[in-house]
């Protein structure tokens, strides 16, 4: 198409020129980018505060007070129009700044995770016994995300870049998904294109989806007896718990490859009581939301026949669920080419040190940090779900995973904690919010750019009508 940079990445080739080239030449307006760059760099100090304060703080779903508000705060100071509170969710905010079209929004994350509170060390020593802590590195999530968002809203005051700049401040990803809540509510409505990252061990453009996901209550009702006088006047709740659970596991067998399954349970207080009641909280999880469907069925139906089993009742609630990553390529390209023009991240020798020593700790190959700059071609399917998913139906969605940690370490563990409150963890914020600042340069200046991601988008989506893996109503309380 006349005036859109098609991007073939072959053997280290871009359209035909060298890549050491086309990094030299940017792509896009390199001025204007080189400037979003350096209002990353002039915020860098302000940044890594904001992600280390998040990541002391390690609020779990629901319950990011602090760090949803250290943002937001932010934002204000920088002169955004903030709106707190938004769709239900008391931590979740949308910042924006600027009139008119092109709409660009940027989302951030901030939620952490239960017991794996963890020191900035290679070792394991928790910050807080039994606390909370950021392993899966929301806190640089959110920081790189706002900062790109300010430095896009300093060209835009400047006269730069015209059009508006969103940061939506996303809550309880790791939980009830706050994205889907936002979703349902119309919060991302009129959005153009919008851009996310997340923390990881390699640093790419993601051409490869996430997977989908439901997320179900099982609850079985019986009714309690005396276990030794009359256990014939009693039935099971546990009973019925568990032939679900056996079940679901022989089920394994005659599912797809791609099918994930996993559940905890909980029924009974006293072993001399027949139990009233049991619940089984379960994920399902295949690479579609169609494929999670069909799985979804035959788990109804064994739901049913446990119950039946046990002379109980059954009942099934869909507490919520995520969409996979509708995957947008020109986007991706987009994003690897900035990627490519910023160039990798470079480690000092005691960085590479303390990675090497992370990993001995966690058992695995002492290869230290990453920095290389992964090629589109060749990703695998993620294994995770995210509800990013759901927004990448409703906007084209462009995500990008930047290197937080060192290669091979667990992640959801205390390993991804240590190196998030480093600087191992703060140079990939930077270099997050450096890509996600220039590429939001190349959708608000080059229109057939933005437009080519959004006819991708709008193809894919022919046809499509969204519905929410979610009730009417908040979120659950946790």
């Amino acid at each position: 198409m006349k005036g859109v940079l098609r991007l073939v990445v072959l053997s280290g080739v871009v359209a035909g020129l060298p890549a050491s080239t086309f990094a030299q030449a940017g792509g896009g307006n390199v001025a204007l980018k080189k400037r979003a760059v350096q209002e990353i760099e002039s915020q860098s100090a302000a940044l890594i505060d904001l992600s280390d304060q998040v990541w002391r703080f390690a609020e779990t779903a629901l319950k990011e007070t602090k760090s949803a508000k250290v943002l937001a705060d932010y934002a204000d100071q920088e002169g955004f129009r903030v709106t707190r509170a938004v769709a239900g969710l008391p931590t979740a905010f949308v910042a924006e700044f600027g009139s008119g079209r092109p709409v660009i929004g940027i989302m951030g994350e901030y939620d952490a995770l239960p017991g794996i509170s963890q020191k900035a060390q290679p070792t394991r020593e928790a910050l807080v016994d039994g606390a909370p802590g950021h392993g899966c590195g929301h806190n640089m999530f959110g920081a790189a995300s706002l900062g790109a968002a300010v430095a896009i809203k300093r060209l835009i005051a400047a006269g730069s870049v015209k059009g508006t700049i969103k940061f939506f401040g996303t809550p309880a990803e790791e939980d009830v998904g706050g994205k889907i809540y936002m979703a349902r509510d119309g919060v991302f409505r009129g959005v153009d294109v919008m851009l996310a990252w997340h923390p990881e061990t390699r640093t790419r453009a993601d051409l490869a989806s996430s997977q989908a996901v439901v997320d179900l209550s099982v609850e079985f009702t019986g009714k309690s007896a005396h276990a030794a006088a009359d256990p014939w006047n009693g039935r099971s709740a546990l009973d019925g718990a568990e032939a679900f659970t056996h079940g679901v596991n022989m089920l394994r067998e005659h599912v797809r490859p791609t099918v994930r399954m996993h559940y905890v349970m909980s029924g009974g207080d006293v072993p001399n009581v027949v139990p009233e009641h049991a619940r089984v909280w379960l994920w399902v999880r295949d690479q579609s939301r169609d494929g999670v469907e069909t799985v979804l069925a035959r788990v109804r139906q064994i739901a049913e026949g446990a119950a039946q089993i046990a002379g109980v009742q059954s009942k099934i609630v869909v507490q919520g669920g995520d969409y996979e990553l509708l995957i947008n390529q020109t986007g991706a390209r987009l994003l690897d080419r900035n990627l490519r023009w910023i160039g990798p991240v470079t480690y000092t020798e005691s960085e590479q040190t303390f990675a090497r020593a992370l990993q001995k700790s966690a058992g695995v190959p002492e290869k230290g940090v990453d920095a290389t700059v992964q090629p589109l071609e060749g990703q695998e399917p993620e294994g995770g779900s995210t509800d990013v998913g759901d927004v990448s139906w409703l906007v084209p969605t462009l995500h990008l995973s930047v290197t937080t940690a060192p290669l091979g370490v667990p992640w959801h563990a205390w390993t991804v904690v240590a190196a998030g409150g480093m600087s191992i963890g703060h140079k990939g914020l930077l270099y997050a919010a450096k890509t996600l600042s220039a590429t939001v340069v190349d959708l608000m200046t080059d229109s057939a750019a933005r437009e080519a991601v959004q006819a991708e988008f709008v193809k894919q989506t022919e046809g499509f009508t969204y519905k929410a893996y979610v009730p009417e109503g908040p979120p659950p309380s946790r």
